[in-house]
């Protein structure tokens, strides 16, 4: 779960003049998320003003904050892809299409060794990881904006999508691959050529293709130890593994660290009239519960 999420959900908590600064982070989470899913402003925008108005309710009751999490992603998914149903949803990738081959490699090991610093992104880039976020299928986009993005573990962002975990589990490593392939379509439109004497063929070991596949259970820290260290052991002593290991690595951290503002002065009108309701809804509530022990 986000940071500012969390913080929200604590400040609601905490006492009736901390609304209005928890609505502000509610709306700047509500915002980024629906701009890294559907990428227009206005329907960001819209997004984050119905969803909020809609969660009052369930903001001046809250009991889980887990459950609450699911609930207001649950429902900006819903609202940001209301007018995009035109969009394919069911584009499946296949795991074959997203590996590498030994000419990629190649140029990996090739790029490794002449650039190692080339972690840095400028704003520029910024807005290109973000056009790479959005060219991936709906039902990649989402599993990836959730868990690495927005900070949902598995079993959140099964729930927010009607999905079983390890449905997630595999689509997210399918969505990670294919940031990476995005992302160096844009970030490196010139292709590295090797200089050196190519090391694979057509078809990079066996072994290695195995571990690429499994690349996010060994990432997410969620393979047995055994597993885990017999990949490690191979991956070690194998300069393809680290090279194409180290390229996933930056795609998913650069993934992470996307940022897009939000200008919360733009909606303080709004915040102002959440607040009231919310603290409306609150007395409401409160004003009851003697009633109700009574009866």
């Amino acid at each position: 779960m986000r940071p500012d999420l969390q913080e929200a959900i604590h400040l609601l908590q905490k006492d009736p003049a901390s609304v209005p600064n928890a609505l502000r982070l509610l709306q700047g989470t509500v915002f980024s998320f629906s701009m890294k899913v559907c990428g227009h402003r206005e329907d960001a925008e819209d997004t984050m003003q119905d969803v909020l108005v809609s969660s009052l309710p369930h903001l001046a009751k809250i009991e889980d904050p887990r459950a609450l999490s699911v609930w207001l992603y649950t429902a900006a998914r819903n609202r940001c892809w209301r007018n995009r149903k035109k969009q394919s949803y069911r584009k499946t990738v296949a795991l074959e299409d997203l590996l590498p081959d030994g000419a990629e490699l190649d140029a990996l090991l090739t790029a490794a060794s002449a650039s190692p610093e080339q972690q840095t992104l400028s704003n520029e880039d910024h807005l290109l990881v973000h056009a790479a976020v959005l060219r991936l299928p709906p039902q990649y986009r989402l599993v990836l904006v959730l868990h690495d993005m927005e900070e949902l573990d598995t079993e959140q962002v099964a729930a927010v999508l009607s999905l079983q975990p390890g449905t997630v589990r595999v689509r997210l490593h399918r969505a990670r691959l294919l940031l990476r392939k995005e992302m160096e379509k844009l970030l490196n439109p010139q292709p590295v050529v090797p200089r050196r004497k190519k090391k694979f063929g057509q078809k990079p070991p066996r072994e290695c293709m195995e571990i690429f596949g499994n690349l996010s259970e060994y990432l997410d820290g969620r393979m047995e130890k055994k597993s885990c260290a017999q990949l490690q052991a191979h991956i070690d002593a194998c300069p393809a593994c680290i090279a194409f290991l180290s390229d996933l690595k930056l795609a998913i951290d650069r993934c992470r660290e996307l940022n897009l503002p939000f200008d919360s002065d733009t909606c303080a009108s709004l915040r102002r009239v959440l607040a009231e309701e919310y603290l409306r809804l609150l007395q409401s509530g409160a004003s009851k519960a003697p009633a109700a022990a009574a009866s």
